[in-house]
């Protein structure tokens, strides 16, 4: 298909999974027609990594900030670092951040502060937000409504129709992952088929969450082909479409040229 281009706005190229064919992992994702790569940060080591490969990588742009998992650590020196890689030409979003009340490797206490301190670097930077959020839907929107107007998109959306309603009411977009090809996904393809589709992103989330037949495997951006087809199947669509209007979307939010 060498007229779908496509972009993977959601991913960890950093991570020590990649370690051994990075290089190769990227080459392959251009030659199927991956456009461009959000390689998105989660701790300031990985914030900084990030922004190595977007200068490494033409296709490759960065984001910078700390994951909720981050949060009992959170100093000064942290929210001044973000600040400081965030002013990067090639970063592109604040993120990812937000709430995750699932694991709680974090206080929950600790989670707000730091995800409101990430919310005002982005304000103060015009710079969108990557939002990761598990359990923790009406804190979100709080939070996220005390900080508006903000972009934001929320990745690896796992919420109910009603979380993602309130997401569409504030302007918000909302990103899937090849999770959605697993056998037990039905309220995932349901929400799919509901949403409007110039709100919606693809991403893969690598090297977590590979599609259905890879599990168990390193998931990698070439496969959000295989999430695009699945899209393309669940609104009954070309692919073609599902590969125009999710990058044109991603370049428009992320300020891509």
């Amino acid at each position: 298909m060498s007229d779908v281009r496509l972009a993977d706005t959601h991913c960890h190229l950093d991570f020590p999974e990649f370690d051994s064919d990075r290089d190769d992992v990227i080459a392959r994702a251009r030659e199927k027609g991956i456009d461009f790569i959000i390689n998105i940060g989660s701790s300031i080591r990985g914030s900084r990594a990030s922004l190595d490969l977007a200068a490494k990588f033409d296709c490759v742009y960065a984001t910078v900030g700390l994951h909720p998992h981050e949060a009992d650590s959170f100093s000064p020196e942290w929210e001044s670092a973000i600040r400081q890689l965030a002013t990067h030409k090639k970063v592109v979003a604040v993120g990812e951040i937000g709430l995750d009340f699932f694991k709680n490797y974090s206080k929950p206490q600790n989670q707000a502060p730091m995800f409101s301190k990430m919310l005002a670097i982005a304000k103060e930077l015009s710079l969108p937000v990557v939002i990761h959020s598990r359990q923790a839907e009406s804190q979100i929107l709080r939070l996220l409504k005390e900080n508006l107007p903000v972009g934001a998109v929320v990745h690896c959306f796992s919420g109910d129709e009603g979380f993602m309603r309130a997401c569409l009411d504030m302007g918000f977009f909302i990103s899937f992952t090849c999770n959605i090809t697993y056998k037990k996904a039905d309220n995932l393809r349901s929400l799919i088929k509901a949403m409007p589709l110039e709100r919606l992103f693809l991403e893969t989330d690598a090297p977590y969450l590979p599609p259905e037949g890879l599990r168990g495997k390193r998931n990698e951006p070439l496969n959000v082909m295989v999430l695009a087809e699945e899209i393309a199947k669940i609104r009954g669509c070309t692919v073609q479409e599902i590969a125009r209007v999710t990058t044109d979307n991603a370049k428009r939010f992320f300020n891509i040229p």
